[in-house]
């Protein structure tokens, strides 16, 4: 039976379980688990990381952990009783767990090792903490080292910065608002900027001395040195070296390394350098022999300097290589440092060109605890500590220090009998008191230990030695007295046995005889002489004698007169002794009663540090001689005690105020001293306003703190000694010195009077007094005293008075005091606080101090104690009266106010901002419900209450700024939004009382509903972004605040009635916004408001065109920042009501009567949701794809057919524009801009600044359009566009006589015909790319493409690029159809197969003479069709002849608009799949290696050619194919009576074949002819072999003699090409006569009028067009190159890639076209507001017959089949080709008479063409054409008549119609192209039409490169009897009205 547990409630998983069993619940190790029932073994509970999965688990898998139980029962929350730091690292650490691993996909291999050495030094700690066996000191370090850690990682990680106090996270509810800001600006500070150290240490350690002439043992001396005043500024730290230059001590590590401690601030600088001496220890001359002499001398060696300065931009311990230097002369060796640093060469060398010394050198910061603390290996490991001369700037009370430095400056020796000078040494002994040597208190410097003695080093032959070298003199205190230094002086003798003989002695006393130790400074001493056995071991002999020749008493000539000196320098440093007479007076002060008046005046003449090394003794004695002698000295020693107080405020000595804290508490014992200090005080208050000098009184007044501390200690030691006697004469004067002090406060003076300026010295000090006053008085009576005195100040303000500023500090450190924290005081204080408080605030004075005022009045006030609960209702009853209003003014004012320039000013200006922001929360939310009421009613005009509303949700709306808190303060902000939820629920209901129905204030309700949204939309409160566990804390303190504010607007809405229509459409974008927070709580309230809208909009205006246009704006403008997702979209457009009570938007819309177009908004808005989030996802990736370009290229096309929003759809056109720059897509960018460029005419009507562009006028801005476009197109290489669009400049420009401009104009369009002339361009591949499957975006899903690939690009490559574009996809490795399961597949497939082009523009492509350079455009641009062929063999396989069997199944692609466009893919709109014959395959292959083989003699002959290699492999290749049975194969399977007999259809073909094979026959034997003109003599014998051949080839042609239309014509071509003769020589298809074409069984002809001719096919091409006519191993590999078949001799095909052909299987045929997309009603929309018909733009319902092709103009004789005969039509009766001439010809090939001719435009026109005719018009107006879809035309023949039509019609219908209702349904149906450069004639424009885009008015033909003349669907007229519509009857589509222009200016 399950058992609630009692007291298991928490525990942790110890190992995984699987969860296994029935309601088992899986656990994971290390989660954490609540338990809630148990029963024989087994737990029943959840993991707390997924509360709501609740199951059973076992007990032995779980640790229990102790819990505290919140709300107990059902909704109980557990907490583990476990130390909150262990909490913390916990969940901290499992967060950080989650984000660690995805550093490591984001590949931040950096973070990612730091975080994980950080993680696994918190367990360790974590673990030290658990295992409970810590110190509390040591607990305290670790857990300060696991919070930083913490921090550190947070901040690494982007978290939230934790308040934490004492190491404990703080609950924001526990602790008042103003003391968590603190909190986190405490943290946010310390990690900001770490405090600059004012204290550093230098770190030094000695490694090596590198030198090649080493050889003895050497001393390294260290010391700091000041440069600029020429004095060591520490003491010597010294380092002995053996003969290799290493330490001799390796392993003491104390004496390699040193500290060179307490350097201040003003040591780092530039002219203090480190100083190394060293000294060698050997013989007198470095190279001296070794002798016999053993005695050593310490003699100069070099010296070494670096500045500190360079080691301040060194972070780590830096090894530094030290030059050396020497002397040049050895007397100069005392001052070689400062030669060195004054860098005078002459008297110094390099020591050796490899001489250096090896240190490392390094600046620590902070005091030397915390150096402790942060280098603890360096203490351990062992390192010396080198003292500063001197104290450091701050001393410390406890510091102990007795050092004496002694100089040994330098000697005046005589010769003594020597004919040389001396080498003399000194000897250094310390002697006590009885004359004894004190042991080891000589030290050289620290590092090593004292000695006995010191030797100094010797100078060569120098009676004026100079050593300049400091030791150290460390003696005890107490053995100071009586102590002396003795020096003796010896000459070292070089000769002999090198002995040191004893000459003279002098010798100093430590201290004087009245106690004074030896003066600091210069001491010149006596020598005494002395013979070497001189006795000196009895000091007392020579005691007596003089010692300094300062002291030496007048008679005493004989040894002033000496010229025998010796000085040195003393210096100490004490904290014991003194060398201050006046001071040893005053402390003696009994033994002399008459000094004492001259004692005290001198007293403040002493140095600082002497006084407060006897700060105890001192204050002992000067209260003494007040006890004894007040009357007479009591204003003299209150004068000395005043000085020595203020003595302490001195930064140097501020460390001492504890001392003497300590003495007042312990050591003071005047008891009667009261009496004089009050009245001294008093005294000195009197006489304030009368004095003139007001110096000396402020000093009291500064020092009335302690002046009070004494007063009320010796009150309390009266009181105690007589039981409280005089308490009333004591609270008397007390009271009386308040009066004094309280009248000359209220005195009211000039600013700069002394009066104001001592008024403010004493209120800076007077809170100070508080605490001292309430150790003898109650509480209130202080407050009392605090409040009268600080009452009495003069109210009267100016604002420069510095009174005013010192006021506020009294009232700052009155609030701060122990005093005000007592409810008791407060309530008598806090009227006078606020009145002062009030006043500053309102005139902005001071707002730094006003907000820590308010800051530390607020945080003394809390709601949880029950008994001060009125008392604090009544003080924030205080303050909301005084302040609320004005608070929310002064943070109004700081955050409207420009923000200062300094940084640091710019810190406080948001310091301030976010403590009053504090302030204002911890006001409100000490707020009650009685509060409000009480503050509501204190405003008696309506006007009074609506500006205070407008105000806080103004003041609400700053708070939620993001820049109001750092971004880290995510616990702050929370609180700040709690608070503001609260207020706005509380003035919700002032809202609705006072400003509804006819009182109703528009602005106040706006107000509330923008602070509203603002407030849903804050990131800070978008849960879905946070981490699970930080979600659920929030959720558990807070609930989803967003859902409580968006119930309150819905309640708020529905309350307004009839007013909701001043709210629409003003507050449709920010309720949108609302909607598009992923929250299905908040969505389903606030949808029903959009609902509302609709609906008031239809009551009112019989629509809601304002709510649909408002929320399309809004939807594109939020989706653009990434906002709403795919349930949104639902929520707006499901039936089934989602998530809550209220159904969908769709749901509610059909139950109204308006409901029609409220679903058809509903549909148009999902459909925009649709491709906005795809336009989002796109964006977010990272480079510009193809992806992005499609998701642009479909949301632009959308805004411009379905919504018409122009603005919309012209920055679209820029963000597409900016994508193909970005992508280098130039001729793309350019087709995008002209979508722009079209929709503005040549006006002079301005235009308002837009997107970039400047305000300017329509013409200008078109202007520029077009040079860019131009530019774009030339870098595209497309110059063909770009030669249009400069003509129609050049025009403008020509109309406005600007001859500068067009002169240009015309140079640019000469540039762009050169470059077409004379640089190569690549022919892209194309590639048609099918995206099946539902994980694809919208606007590709289920669709077909086809992509123009890049240059080079080839279909591997383009695969794998898709594949990289679309990661997740799978390659499908067929070309078949996919079927349905495909594509409804939850997956992403991709089908990529290689297509070929089929170009418009024929006439250019067969036109003789063009240059290769310029039909190369035309093969690939303006492509609306593409082609894909698969062979397969149907029927039996006759494997003698596979040609029989062998079938072609060929797709047509039609794309909704032609490439290159907008982008560089389109879709597939139409797939035609036809299926071509062995005979047609066979007649298509022969057609094209004719032409092929034309193209090469032609170019043979025109000398094109620089190599007749081509030609040689072409004819080769067709000779000996056919020699091995290549033509005879179409023999065999064609020409046989069998095949006739069973295709009697196929007669026509049959005969074709056979003309084609006698044409290509003669063809080779023109070729050889003219190959043997060119052929060079090595390649003779190719061409003897190969004419050989041919006659073989034509006896197995059975060919004696050409047929006569073959021989008709000459044998040689006209105009350099076989192509005319040809043209002439098949009558029965060429001549004019020739119009009926027998309509063949197969649409094998569809393409026959768009293959082009290929002039120069690159030689691969050749290789591959000659072996398909050659003999193949395999039909089915002959057949990959997909030959195209061709009415015209002169087609020829563009190929498909064979890899992808070969490898289609069978089944590939047969499949199912596309059906037509049904399309928007308002596709057929129009932007422009004049009524031009720009095709390019909307597609007109006009028939195909307006879209003949060009080149039925320009080519009359050549005939065309009809592509657009459907595959139905394949067996239906033959479709007749009318010529375009009227002339009745013969159609029997053998008549032809007609002489050869290369037809011309102009030619053309004379056939028949009206100079007017509307066809005509459209075409030549438009230049080049086919770059827009509505005017290619994809007729490839002129014919006419189809079934009832008639044969024949009149001759000025030189262009027919197309047959095919699909073909206009295909018109109409399509997406708008991208506007056409060809299309840019306007009969209404008002500037006359460029000459080239005009039509011809004489017959000279048009200039070059030859336009596709393409038709103008615009300018077309429908033709009834041709409309192909009517005969399918399909109805016919009016051309929609254009709407009017909405966007005027842009």
């Amino acid at each position: 039976m399950w058992i609630p547990t009692e007291h298991e409630k928490y525990g942790v998983v110890l190992a995984s379980f699987r969860g296994t069993v029935q309601h088992g619940l899986p656990l994971e190790i290390g989660d954490t688990v609540q338990l809630l029932e148990k029963c024989e073994g087994w737990y029943r509970g959840f993991v707390h990381k997924n509360p709501n999965a609740k199951g059973i688990f076992p007990c032995t898998y779980i640790h229990l952990k102790n819990a505290h139980i919140k709300n107990k029962g059902q909704f109980e929350t557990v907490i583990p009783t476990e130390d909150s730091v262990i909490t913390e690292m916990t969940t901290t650490l499992r967060d950080w767990g989650a984000m660690w691993k995805r550093l490591y996909v984001k590949n931040e291999g950096d973070l990612f090792h730091r975080l994980w050495h950080v993680m696994n030094e918190i367990l360790d700690l974590r673990r030290q903490v658990l295992v409970g066996h810590l110190t509390n000191d040591r607990m305290k370090d670790v857990k300060q080292h696991i919070t930083a850690r913490l921090d550190w990682g947070n901040e690494q990680l982007s978290l939230d910065l934790v308040p934490r106090r004492e190491f404990s996270m703080v609950d924001p509810d526990e602790i008042s608002v103003t003391e968590l800001f603190k909190l986190m600006e405490h943290r946010h500070r310390k990690k900001e900027t770490p405090v600059p150290a004012s204290t550093h240490h230098l770190f030094v350690h000695m490694k090596s001395l590198m030198s090649s002439n080493l050889g003895e043992e050497l001393e390294v001396f260290f010391h700091i040195y000041d440069g600029r005043e020429n004095r060591p500024l520490s003491e010597r730290f010294f380092v002995r070296l053996n003969k290799n230059g290493v330490p001799k001590s390796p392993e003491k590590t104390e004496r390699q390394c040193t500290l060179f401690v307490d350097l201040g601030s003003s040591d780092l600088r530039k002219d203090v350098y480190i100083v190394v001496h060293i000294m060698r220890i050997g013989r007198m001359g470095a190279g001296e022999k070794k002798n016999l002499c053993s005695i050593q001398y310490r003699r100069p060696f070099g010296c070494a300097v670096v500045s500190i300065a360079d080691l301040l931009t060194a972070d780590s311990k830096d090894d530094h290589l030290l030059k050396v230097y020497a002397c040049t002369t050895e007397s100069e060796w005392y001052q070689i440092h400062e030669n060195i640093i004054r860098k005078v060469n002459s008297r110094y060398n390099l020591s050796g060109s490899n001489t250096g010394l090896a240190v490392s050198l390094q600046l620590l910061h902070g005091d030397i605890e915390q150096l402790r603390r942060e280098y603890m290996v360096l203490f351990t490991r062992g390192v010396s500590i080198t003292k500063k001369l001197g104290f450091s700037d701050i001393i410390m009370p406890g510091e102990m220090r007795n050092d004496l430095y002694v100089t040994l400056e330098k000697g005046e020796f005589e010769k003594g009998g020597k004919s040389v000078a001396r080498n003399v040494e000194i000897t250094v002994y310390v002697l006590d008191i009885d004359g004894q040597v004190m042991k080891s208190y000589v030290a050289a410097g620290s590092g090593e230990p004292g000695g006995d003695e010191y030797h100094s080093f010797v100078l060569y032959h120098n009676n004026s030695p100079r050593w300049a070298e400091q030791i150290k003199l460390p003696i005890p205190v107490d053995m100071f007295r009586g102590a002396h230094v003795r020096f003796e002086f010896r000459h070292c003798s070089t000769k002999d046995k090198g002995e040191k003989k004893l000459f003279g002695y002098s010798f100093i006393h430590l201290m004087q005889e009245d106690g004074r130790t030896l003066p600091d400074g210069t001491h010149e001493l006596i020598i005494h002489k002395c013979e070497e056995n001189a006795n000196l071991q009895d000091s007392s002999r020579y005691l007596k004698l003089p010692f300094s020749k300062a002291n030496l008493p007048g008679n005493n000539q004989a040894v002033k007169g000496t010229k025998e000196s010796f000085w040195i320098t003393s210096f100490l440093c004490s904290t014991k002794l003194t060398q201050n007479g006046d001071m040893l007076d005053l402390l003696k002060w009994r033994a002399h009663p008459e000094k004492i008046n001259d004692s005290l005046s001198k007293l403040k003449e002493i140095d600082g540090s002497e006084i407060v090394k006897f700060l105890q003794d001192t204050l002992d004695t000067l209260f003494g001689i007040l006890d004894e002698s007040s009357q007479r000295y009591g204003l003299k020693v209150f004068d000395c005690l005043v000085h020595i107080i203020n003595l302490l405020q001195d930064s140097k000595f501020q460390h001492f105020k504890p001392v003497m804290d300590t003495y007042i508490e312990s050591h003071f014992a005047g008891a009667l001293s009261y009496r004089d200090l009050i009245k001294v005080l008093k005294w000195y208050v009197d006489r304030i306003v009368d004095a003139e000098h007001q110096d000396h009184i402020q000093q009291v007044l500064k020092a009335t703190e302690y002046i009070f501390k004494y007063i009320i200690q010796s009150r309390r030691l009266f009181a105690l000694a007589t039981g409280g006697q005089s308490e009333e004469e004591f609270r008397c004067c007390i009271h009386e010195l308040f009066m004094s002090i309280r009248f000359f406060l209220s005195q009211e003076n000039k600013i700069t009077s002394p009066v104001t300026q001592t008024q403010a010295v004493f209120l800076r000090t007077f809170p100070a007094v508080y605490g001292e006053l309430l150790k003898i008085f109650t509480v209130r009576e202080v407050a009392g005293f605090v409040r009268e005195t600080l009452g009495s100040l003069p109210a009267t303000a100016h604002a420069e008075c510095p009174l005013e500023t010192v006021k506020l500090h009294c009232i700052t450190k009155t609030v701060e005091s122990q005093l005000y924290t007592n409810p008791e005081s407060r309530c008598i204080l806090l009227p006078v606080v606020l009145r002062l408080l009030q006043a500053h605030m309102q005139e902005q004075r001071d707002l730094v101090m006003c907000a820590r005022i308010l800051t530390s009045m607020l945080s003394l006030i809390r709601k949880d104690d029950s008994v001060t609960t009125l008392v604090v209702s009544e003080e924030v009853d205080l303050i909301v009266d005084s302040l609320l209003v004005v608070l929310m003014r002064t943070i109004l004012e700081i955050t409207n106010r420009p923000q200062p320039a300094g940084t640091n000013m710019r810190l406080q200006f948001q310091d301030i901002t976010g403590e009053f922001v504090a302030c204002l929360l911890a006001l409100l939310r000490q707020m009650s419900d009685k509060h409000y009421q009480q503050l509501l009613q204190t405003f008696t005009s309506k006007d009074d209450l609506r500006d205070f509303l407008l105000q806080i949700f103004t003041v609400f709306r700053i708070l939620i700024r993001p820049e109001m808190f750092p971004k880290d303060w995510t616990v702050m902000r929370l609180v700040t939004n709690n608070v503001i939820i609260t207020t706005v629920l509380y003035l919700s209901d002032a809202l609705r009382k006072n400003f509804l129905n006819e009182k109703f204030d528009y602005k106040v309700w706006d107000s509330y509903f923008y602070l509203s949204v603002i407030f849903i939309n804050q990131p800070c409160l978008q849960l879905e972004s946070f981490s699970p566990s930080k979600r659920k804390r929030v959720l558990e303190k807070y609930g989803d605040m967003r859902v409580m504010m968006g119930c309150e607007i819905f309640s708020m809405w529905q309350n307004l009635g009839e007013h909701k229509l001043n709210f629409i459409p003003a507050m449709i974008g920010p309720f949108l916004e609302v909607t598009l927070v992923p929250q299905p709580d908040l969505r389903n309230v606030m949808i029903p408001i959009f609902h509302d809208m609709m609906d008031w909009e239809q009551r009112r205006s019989g629509n809601f065109k304002q709510v649909e246009a408002k929320l399309i704006d809004k939807l594109d403008s939020l989706m653009s920042e990434g906002k709403g997702d795919e349930t949104y979209r639902e929520l707006f457009n499901s039936i089934i009501p989602l998530f809550g009570p209220y159904p969908s938007l769709l749901k509610k819309i059909e139950r109204e009567t308006w409901r029609e177009s409220g679903i058809s908004l509903i549909a148009t808005v999902t459909r925009l949701m649709e491709r906005l989030l795809d336009y989002r996802d796109c964006m977010k990736l990272g480079e510009v794809d193809g992806k992005k370009i499609g998701c642009t290229v479909s949301l632009l096309n959308f805004y411009k057919t379905e919504l018409n929003k122009e603005e919309m759809y012209i920055r679209y056109i820029h963000k597409l524009y900016e994508l193909h720059l970005k992508a280098q897509n130039y001729t793309e960018a350019s087709y995008t801009l002209l979508l722009y460029d079209e929709l503005l005419e040549w006006s002079d009507r301005p235009l308002r600044e837009f997107l970039n562009y400047p305000m300017q006028s329509e013409w200008q801005r078109k202007e520029y359009l077009h040079l860019t476009i131009v530019q774009n197109f030339d870098r595209g290489k497309c110059w063909e566009n770009g030669i249009i669009l400069c003509r129609e400049l050049a025009d403008q420009y020509e109309s406005y006589y600007d001859y500068r401009n067009l002169s240009k104009m015309r140079m640019m369009e000469a540039s762009l015909y050169d470059k077409i002339m004379d640089q190569q361009r690549l022919e892209p591949e194309f590639f048609r790319v099918g995206f099946y499957g539902k994980k694809f975006p919208f606007f590709l899903r289920n669709k077909e493409f086809v992509c123009r690939g890049h240059d080079y690009e080839r279909l591997e490559a383009f695969q794998q690029r898709m594949l990289n574009e679309f990661p997740h996809a799978i390659a499908m490795q067929h070309v078949n159809q996919p079927d349905q399961t495909i594509y409804q597949a939850e997956a992403q497939y991709l089908q990529i197969y290689a297509v070929s082009p089929i170009p418009e523009s024929q006439d250019v492509l067969q036109r003789d003479g063009v240059p290769d350079n310029i039909k190369s455009f035309y093969k690939v641009n303006h492509i609306w069709r593409f082609r894909y062929d698969r062979p397969f063999h149907k029927g039996t396989k006759d494997k003698e002849n596979e040609f029989k069997s062998l079938w072609v199944e060929r797709t047509t692609l039609t794309l909704v608009q032609s490439l290159p466009g907008i982008s560089r893919w389109f879709e597939v709109e139409k797939r035609e799949l036809v299926e071509v014959s062995p005979l047609e395959n066979a007649i298509e292959v022969i057609e094209n290696k004719n032409l092929q083989l034309r193209t090469l003699i032609a170019q043979c002959q025109s000398r094109q050619m620089q190599n007749i290699n081509p030609l040689t492999m072409c004819l080769n290749g067709v000779i000996d194919a056919a020699v091995n049975g290549g033509l005879a194969r179409y023999q065999e399977a064609f020409f046989v009576k069998d095949y006739i007999v069973n295709h009697p259809e196929d007669g026509e073909k049959i005969g074709r074949l056979r003309e084609l094979m006698f044409e290509q026959a003669h063809i080779l034997e023109y070729g050889l002819a003219v190959h043997e003109k060119f052929v060079p003599q090595d390649m003779r014998p190719l061409h003897k072999k190969l004419v050989d051949q041919f006659h073989v080839m034509k006896s197995s042609l059975g060919i004696q003699e050409f047929p006569a239309y073959v021989r008709a014509s000459p044998v040689h071509f006209t105009n350099g090409s076989p192509r005319s003769s040809c043209r002439n020589s098949v009558p029965n298809i060429i001549s004019p006569d020739g119009a009926r074409v027998v309509a063949r069984r197969s649409p094998l002809t569809y393409p026959a009028v768009n293959r082009y001719s290929s002039s120069s096919l690159s030689s691969q091409a050749s290789n591959e067009v000659s072996n398909i006519t050659g003999q193949s191993e395999s039909s089915d590999e002959v057949f990959n190159m997909q030959p195209s078949p061709s009415t015209s001799s002169l087609s020829s095909n563009h190929s498909a890639s064979p890899n992808v052909t070969s490898s289609a299987p069978s089944s590939a045929r047969g499949s199912p076209q596309l059906q037509d997309k049904h399309k928007h009603s308002r596709e057929n929309s129009c932007l422009s507001s004049r009524e031009r018909p720009v095709s390019a733009i909307y597609p007109n319902p006009l028939d195909p017959a307006q879209r003949a092709t060009p080149h039925q103009i320009g080519d009359t004789t050549l005939p065309r089949s009809d592509p657009n005969l459907s595959a139905p039509d394949k067996g239906s009766s033959a479709k007749t080709m009318r010529s375009q001439s009227p002339l009745p010809t013969s159609r029997s090939p053998q008549k032809s008479s007609l002489p050869p001719f290369t037809p011309s435009p102009t030619e053309c026109q004379s056939a028949g063409l009206v100079s007017n005719s509307p066809v005509l018009s459209g075409s030549y107006s438009s230049g080049i054409s086919s770059m827009s879809r509505c005017s290619v035309s994809e007729a490839s023949g002129t014919e006419a008549t189809t079934g009832d039509h008639p044969a024949h019609q009149g001759p000025t219908m030189p262009n027919s119609v197309s047959s095919g209702s699909d073909e206009l349904i295909r018109r109409e149906n399509k997406t708008p192209p991208p506007y056409s450069v060809y299309e840019r004639s306007n009969p209404r424009r008002p500037v006359p039409l460029p000459h080239s885009l005009s039509i011809p008015p004489s017959v000279d033909p048009p200039a070059l490169p030859p336009k596709p003349h393409q038709l103008r669907t615009s300018s077309m007229k429908l033709v009834p009897t041709s409309d192909p519509r009517r005969a399918d009857g399909v109805p016919h589509v009016p051309r929609p009205r254009p709407l009017p222009r909405k966007v005027s200016q842009l």
